[in-house]
């Protein structure tokens, strides 16, 4: 068996890895990379590391655009085998890829313009609207804890990761025809916090020899647990007395819904006085719709919530926000709102519009409630940059800053290691991936304490054999 990491290795971005067992390649996650415009656009336009037509099957681990959001693309270029996810994560990619490919246009429109000025050769999006449907044909799913045979000798099985609706950890047990072995390789995709106000816990996987494991989060701790929402209360009380917006970058998918339950049970409980709430996001409102026909994913509490209240993601003050004229008109409000817009790290979508308008405005705060990787606006905006470029323009930063880490679907150092321990057999080989230089390094030195092999930590196009 060959691995090779071909992308979120050294950053947390463009998730892929390419499995040859058998004579088969297998590509887990197909991910765009997200950082500065011109080098993500060359990372993700040709795929360095290996041929799109020799890969004969992918499996997906979750929707994230890190992690699918290369797919069209790579179909685009010629795969035409399978891609295997959980049902939730399909139905996630079937409005999340064609969101991105529409903001992808949208974007290239805005750049041409100015390179139509500037007498330069205008820019092409990765992929359209229309290929995005089509890679959606080459779907298969299948539920959690059901095995299927994907390759010769190799059969799948989804374990809930508890990171997003839908995301799975990846379980692959293997007939190695090159050593008559039999191997369990399990690739943890992006690993859940547990007690996630929305979400069931991860699994742990049993058994395990090879381990391909995130490390977003290596070395740091999140400053709160899951689900204690008394510190996101407390700075929108400060917003609401400073009379301004009050602008949440958060991804479309599992934040967005999350920061919704969470404003619901301020709300209900007094907490929090009640404001208008804009969801300013199309991606995020299809998602929400589609979150509540997948209740395999949600936790007891959320489970029956729906047959209580129907709809745990919503209440009365409420809006969301699909047209464009409608969220242009979130301009005129004057005075306190919550506005959550796409993307949450600030590199695409409506919040850019919301963050041009309003960021250098005292009275705003800007609430960021998760990661936000090196390069993009949003690190930019969090580090306290006091002067960042939205929409080709520099602004001044005079809005309030805030960061809650505690909303965070991703596991932190202590409990990635807790996930280590959790995850049982041998673990004959490790290998950590999505994660930057200092956290994979960081986590390295941990999980070496727990095992007796080496901890290796994923280099960009680096191949290992086992």
């Amino acid at each position: 068996m060959k691995l090779k990491f071909c992308g979120a290795a050294g950053t947390t971005t463009g998730s892929q890895h390419l499995l040859e067992v058998n004579g088969s390649r297998i590509l887990l996650d197909c991910g765009l990379y997200q950082g500065a415009r011109k080098h993500a656009y060359d990372v993700n336009c040709c795929f360095p590391h290996f041929d799109p037509k020799s890969v004969d099957v992918v499996i997906l681990s979750h929707a994230h655009i890190d992690h699918s959001g290369n797919l069209p693309n790579l179909t685009k270029k010629g795969f035409s085998g399978s891609i295997f996810a959980t049902h939730a994560t399909r139905d996630l990619c079937q409005i999340m890829l064609v969101d991105s490919a529409r903001i992808q246009r949208s974007d290239i429109d805005w750049i041409n313009k100015h390179r139509k000025r500037e007498g330069r050769e205008p820019a092409e999006p990765l992929y359209s609207e229309m290929d995005a449907d089509k890679c959606m044909s080459q779907f298969v799913t299948v539920g959690y804890n059901r095995k299927i045979m994907v390759a010769d000798g190799v059969m799948l099985s989804f374990i809930d990761a508890g990171h997003i609706l839908g995301s799975a950890q990846v379980l692959l047990e293997v007939k190695d025809r090159d050593d008559g072995q039999t191997k369990r390789f399990l690739f943890s995709g992006d690993v859940g916090r547990g007690g996630n106000e929305v979400l069931r816990d991860p699994v742990p996987v049993e058994d395990v020899d090879y381990l391909l494991m995130e490390s977003t989060y290596g070395g740091r701790e999140h400053e709160a647990p899951p689900g204690v929402g008394e510190r996101f209360g407390k700075i929108i009380r400060e917003a609401q007395r400073r009379g301004g917006k009050i602008l949440i970058p958060s991804f479309a998918v599992e934040r967005t819904q999350q920061v919704l339950y969470v404003l619901n049970e301020l709300f209900e409980s007094k907490q929090v006085p009640e404001v208008p709430v804009y969801v300013d996001s199309p991606l995020a409102v299809s998602a929400t719709e589609i979150y509540r026909l997948h209740p395999e994913s949600f936790n007891e509490e959320v489970y029956d919530s729906l047959y209580e209240k129907q709809n745990p993601f919503g209440f009365e003050h409420l809006t969301l926000v699909r047209s464009v004229k409608g969220s242009k008109a979130l301009n005129d409000i004057h005075g306190v709102a919550i506005i959550i817009s796409a993307s949450g790290m600030c590199e695409a979508g409506r919040i850019l519009h919301h963050l041009k308008n309003n960021i250098g405005d005292s009275k705003t705060t800007v609430l960021f409630v998760g990661y936000c990787a090196e390069n993009t606006l949003g690190r930019r905006i969090r580090d306290g940059q006091k002067d960042v470029p939205i929409l080709g323009q520099r602004h001044k930063v005079r809005a309030r800053i805030e960061v809650i880490d505690s909303f965070s679907g991703h596991a932190d150092h202590s409990e990635l290691v807790d996930y280590f321990n959790r995850t049982t057999g041998p673990k004959k080989r490790v290998w950590l991936v999505h994660g930057e230089t200092g956290a994979s390094a960081s986590l390295k030195v941990a999980l070496d304490k727990h095992m007796d092999g080496e901890v290796e930590v994923g280099k960009l196009g680096e191949t290992v054999e086992f």
